[in-house]
Order: structure tokens, then C-alpha cells, then sequence
């Protein structure tokens, strides 16, 4: 019976691990979300929700009336309006290291931008994508359209 409740102990931390680490990957966090908004994953898609890890690559799309509220590691606050379609391209926030990269793709649709921690201390290292341009910040604060 121990051998049983050890082999079982085992594998669920074994198959806890893969979880946890995935956790760990995470980039930002949905704040908030109004209407229908989905997460493209790989080959998956999920349905967003408050509380819903976003990851490197993950590409987000709102339905029509539908917006969410996402914030990021180091505190930048996105908002995606409705219609919209963005992609997390880069993010890296390691402040211990002075390493630092924000760079998202903005197919449509429009979004709203403030600055956190990366932002702040190294404004060169974020970059916003549309198809037809490209935003560098030098401010706080700023609403992106892409049509």
C-alpha cells in the first residue's frame, strides 16, 4: 500500500511539473475582459478570462463590442479594443540583468498603451507593430490603431 500511495505521489508531481513550469513562461496576466475575447496558442485556442496566463507568441483577438485589460510582468497596462487582433512578438523583463524587451504586433483593430517598469527605465526596448508602422515610446501613455 505505501509503494502505491508513493508511485501515486510520484506521478502527480512528475505531471505538476510540466504545469508549473508553463505558469513560470507566462508574460502578463488578463486583467479584465468584456464580451468574447480568445487567446490563439499554438494549435489551441482558448477563451479569455480574468485570471488567464499570457504567453510569449500568444495571439489575442477581441470580437466586435468585446475588449480586454492586460497587464504585463513589470506593470505595462494594455488594452485591446474591440475587433482587434495583437501578438505578444517579445518580452523580456529582467531588471537584476538590465535585460528588457517589449514588442507587440498590431494586426487591427486598436489598443491602448502605458508604460510600466520597461517603459520607464528603457524606452528604446518597446516597440509597437502595426502593419503599416512602427511606435517607439518616449511617453507614458498611448492609443495605437491599426485599420
Amino acid at each position: 500500500m505505501k509503494n502505491v500511495i508513493a508511485l501515486a505521489t510520484g506521478l502527480a508531481l512528475a505531471l505538476a511539473l510540466p504545469l508549473a513550469r508553463s505558469t513560470d513562461d507566462h508574460v502578463a496576466l488578463i486583467k479584465n475582459v468584456t464580451g468574447r475575447v480568445h487567446i490563439a496558442r499554438g494549435t489551441d485556442v482558448l477563451l479569455a478570462a480574468p485570471g488567464t496566463l499570457v504567453l510569449l507568441s500568444d495571439e489575442l483577438s477581441s470580437e466586435r463590442g468585446a475588449s480586454a485589460g492586460i497587464v504585463f510582468k513589470d506593470g505595462t497596462l494594455l488594452t485591446l479594443g474591440q475587433s482587434s487582433n495583437i501578438k505578444v512578438r517579445e518580452y523580456v523583463f529582467e531588471p537584476k540583468d538590465g535585460h528588457y524587451a517589449f514588442s507587440i504586433y498590431l494586426a487591427k483593430g486598436q489598443a491602448i498603451y502605458s508604460s510600466g517598469r520597461i517603459g520607464k527605465v528603457a524606452p528604446e526596448s518597446v516597440k509597437v507593430d502595426t502593419p503599416t508602422s512602427t511606435v517607439g515610446v518616449r511617453g507614458t501613455r498611448f492609443i495605437v490603431v491599426a485599420e
